[in-house]
């Protein structure tokens, strides 16, 4: 088959988009206390941080599958994947400019506006990412594929936090300070420039434009499921997403999985300062080692996707 031998450029390429997610993610669980602090929020406000940002992965998820069934014909089929990608990355980067007035006037409400803009423009990426992923080599080993650019996410989660902590606090011991307020725009606005340039690569890049509707029956044909010929019938039978219970299965397995994770995170700096006493400063390399040790485990998961001995895996 055509897709049996992973596509190896494409595939480092678009794992970059991977990394971008997780610096964000888990940067934000270090603007949780910043904020807090320093614009005095409760508990639950300071949580509306982590929900802006995920909550704009339904909203824009949505979107995109209104659009679709309004004009009966997928849009990233129309644009292109490739197109998609760039274009989300560009979403995302104008998400970063509201940084600039949020940090300068301490406005919460610019800064989750933000948040959410980036968080739409990584719903569409997301969207065309893990669609390419697929198609970028042995169907039967996608999966592998995914979770190897889940390690590659936990990367920016792991060393995000520390990143972002070293940029708003820097030398200064007081973490409530207009100058360390205002250093929240100086990384963003870094991650913007980075959204811009790799959406330019994308543009340029050999990751692919158009993913053809027999790729999932060549899937199923692959996995000795089916015959082509009988999975393409199959496939083309079945009405709607939610003709499939696995992904019915799999979007409660996520929810719940995301939940938990995030939830934890965003929650873990008030558990340090309350329970053992931690200063917002002190907090950034236990949030790193919190995903890193998610990291251990992707990683993990994903050793079946390169070709190495068994012994070795």
């Amino acid at each position: 088959m055509s897709q049996a031998k992973t596509k190896t450029g494409a595939l480092i390429t678009i794992i970059s988009v991977f990394f971008f997610w997780g610096f964000v993610a888990a940067s934000n669980d270090i603007l949780i206390p910043v904020f807090k602090e320093a614009l005095s929020l409760t508990q639950t406000q300071s949580q509306l941080i982590s929900f802006a940002f995920y909550v704009a992965y339904t909203v824009g998820s949505l979107i995109y599958f209104g659009i679709s069934r309004l004009r009966k014909k997928d849009i990233l089929n129309s644009i292109g994947y490739r197109n998609g990608l760039a274009l989300g990355l560009l979403i995302s980067a104008l998400g970063t400019l509201l940084f600039i007035p949020a940090a300068n006037s301490g406005s919460f409400i610019l800064l989750i506006s933000g948040l959410f803009i980036v968080g739409l423009g990584f719903s569409l990426q997301q969207t065309a990412a893990n669609t390419i992923m697929i198609v970028l080599g042995d169907p039967t080993k996608a999966s592998q594929r995914l979770s190897m650019a889940g390690g590659i996410n936990n990367i920016g989660t792991t060393i995000g936090p520390v990143i972002i902590a070293f940029a708003i606090f820097g030398s200064s011991s007081n973490a409530t300070s207009t100058l360390n307020l205002e250093s929240v725009k100086i990384p963003y606005l870094v991650l913007g420039a980075a959204f811009l340039i790799v959406a330019v690569i994308f543009k340029f890049s050999s990751v692919p434009d158009k993913i053809d509707s027999i790729s999932e029956a060549e899937e199923d044909s692959a996995a000795g499921k089916l015959p082509l010929d009988s999975a393409i019938k199959t496939t083309e039978q079945k009405k709607g997403p939610f003709a499939y219970p696995q992904l019915v299965l799999g979007m409660i397995a996520i929810f719940v999985y995301v939940g938990v994770e995030v939830s934890t995170a965003s929650n873990l700096p008030e558990f340090l300062k309350q329970h053992v006493g931690f200063e917002s400063k002190q907090i950034a390399p236990y949030i790193s080692l919190f995903w890193a040790s998610l990291m251990i485990g992707r990683w993990t998961s994903a050793a079946g996707a390169f070709g190495v001995p068994d012994r070795t895996k």
